[in-house]
C-alpha cells in the first residue's frame, strides 16, 4: 500500500512528465494564470473561485462522434443531455449526474468530459446521461444548488420517455460536492410517490456531514492534494451561510474543549448544520431505509474518506444494499484522471471500471 509521501511523489512525477511533453505551452500558461490569479486574490482584486472557474472552464471538452449532445431547459435550468447515436431496441437506463467542484466551480460545458468516454466504452447502447448545471456558491448560497438539482431531477423523472429512458431504471450520481447533491436529492425523492422510484445512486467520494472535521481521514490527510481539510471546511461554511450567524457566535480563537449544557438559543442559530439538506448523514431512519441500491466509492488519501465510510455504515444498518469500492492508491478527484495522457493514474481507470460494472449489473 502506498503511503502519503508516495502518492504526493507520484503526482509530482506525473506533473513533471507533462511539462516534458508536447503540452508544455499549455501547462506553462495554466501555471502562469494560476500564479497571477493568486496574486490578484491576495491583492483583494478577485476571489479564489474566480481563478478556479477561469482555469477549469479553459479545459476543452472532448469531442465525440458517437453521441448526440443537446442543451435543453428544465424549468429555466440549463442541462445537457448525452444520448448514443446508435438506435436502441428499447428504453435505456438514465443517469442523472451532478457535477462536483466544491459547489463553487464546474459546469456542464467543460466539466466531466470523461463521462463521455464512459458512454463510448461498451455502455453506449443502453444509457442516456443528464448533466445538471446548478447555480454556484458563494454568489448563490445553500440551498440554491440543492434546489436546482432537485428541480432538474423531478423534470427528468416526469418525462423520461422524451429521452428514451426507462422510468424504472433511473440512477442519480455525482462526485465530491456533486455526490453530496446526489445524496440529498435522492433522499428527497424517496418521499415523492408521484414520481418513479429511483433504481440506484452512485456516490463518488461524497461529502455527507458538516459536523466533524476531526475524523481520522481529516487528521491523516489534511494536506494531501487535491482536497485539504481547510477547503472542505470552507465548502461547508459557504453552503451553510455563516453570514446568518450573529458575530458573538464567531469569536476568533474560541476552541471549546468540553461539552456544555444544552442551550436552545444557540441551537437555533446553528440548527441548519443538522438539516439533512446540509448533512445527509443525519437524515431520519424513515428516509434512509427507503433509499435505493447504492454504490459508494472512497479513496484512501482523501479527507472525505471517512464521510463515505460513515454513510456506507448508515445505509447498511438501515437495510439498504450497498456496493462499496475503496481505492487504496487514490486521492480525491481520481475519477477525472483515468485517461489524461501523461497525467493518467491507473487507479482512476480501475475506479471507473468498477462504476461501469455496477451500472451494468442493475
Amino acid at each position: 500500500m502506498l503511503n502519503r509521501r508516495h502518492v504526493v511523489l507520484q503526482v509530482l512525477c506525473n506533473a513533471l512528465l507533462i511539462v516534458l511533453c508536447s503540452n508544455l505551452q499549455i501547462i506553462l500558461v495554466y501555471i502562469f494564470f494560476y500564479k497571477q490569479g493568486n496574486v490578484l486574490v491576495k491583492a483583494g482584486l478577485c476571489y479564489e473561485h474566480d481563478v478556479l472557474r477561469f482555469l477549469v472552464n479553459g479545459i476543452p471538452p472532448q469531442k465525440t462522434n458517437e453521441l448526440l449532445i443537446n442543451n435543453v431547459m428544465f424549468n429555466n435550468l440549463t442541462v445537457r443531455i448525452y444520448q448514443p447515436k446508435v438506435p436502441s431496441t428499447g428504453l435505456r437506463r438514465g443517469i442523472v449526474y451532478c457535477h462536483g467542484g466544491v459547489g463553487r466551480f464546474g459546469s456542464i460545458s467543460k466539466k466531466f468530459w470523461n463521462y463521455t468516454k464512459l458512454e463510448t466504452k461498451n455502455y453506449k447502447d443502453y444509457c442516456g446521461v443528464l448533466f445538471r448545471m446548478y447555480r454556484l456558491a458563494p454568489e448563490h448560497k445553500n440551498p440554491a444548488q440543492y434546489e436546482d438539482c432537485l428541480t432538474a431531477a423531478i423534470h427528468f423523472m416526469r418525462n423520461p420517455e422524451d429521452y428514451g429512458v426507462d422510468p424504472t431504471c433511473i440512477i442519480i450520481a455525482g462526485d465530491s460536492a456533486g455526490a453530496y447533491l446526489a445524496a440529498t436529492t435522492t433522499q428527497t425523492l424517496t418521499s415523492r410517490p408521484d414520481l418513479p422510484k429511483l433504481r440506484a445512486q452512485v456516490l463518488m467520494y461524497p461529502f455527507v456531514q458538516g459536523l466533524d472535521f476531526n475524523l481520522p481521514s481529516y487528521q491523516q490527510y489534511c494536506r494531501v492534494p487535491i482536497l485539504s481539510r481547510e477547503q472542505v471546511v470552507l465548502f461547508a461554511l459557504k453552503w451553510l451561510s455563516p453570514d446568518n450567524i450573529p458575530k458573538e457566535f464567531k469569536v476568533r480563537g474560541y476552541k471549546p474543549h468540553f461539552p456544555t449544557e444544552y442551550r436552545k438559543d444557540i441551537y437555533e442559530q446553528i440548527r441548519q448544520v443538522f438539516d439533512p439538506v446540509a448533512s445527509p448523514l443525519l437524515a431520519e431512519d424513515a428516509i434512509v431505509c427507503q433509499l435505493p441500491e447504492t454504490f459508494i466509492m472512497t479513496c484512501e488519501y482523501d479527507v472525505l474518506r471517512d464521510d463515505g465510510l460513515l454513510y456506507k455504515k448508515r445505509l447498511e444498518d438501515s437495510g439498504v444494499p450497498v456496493t462499496w469500492y475503496h481505492s487504496e492508491n487514490a486521492f480525491h478527484g481520481i475519477i477525472n484522471l483515468f485517461d489524461n495522457g501523461m497525467l493518467t493514474f491507473p487507479a482512476g481507470k480501475k475506479a471507473l471500471d468498477n462504476i461501469v460494472n455496477f451500472l451494468r449489473g442493475l
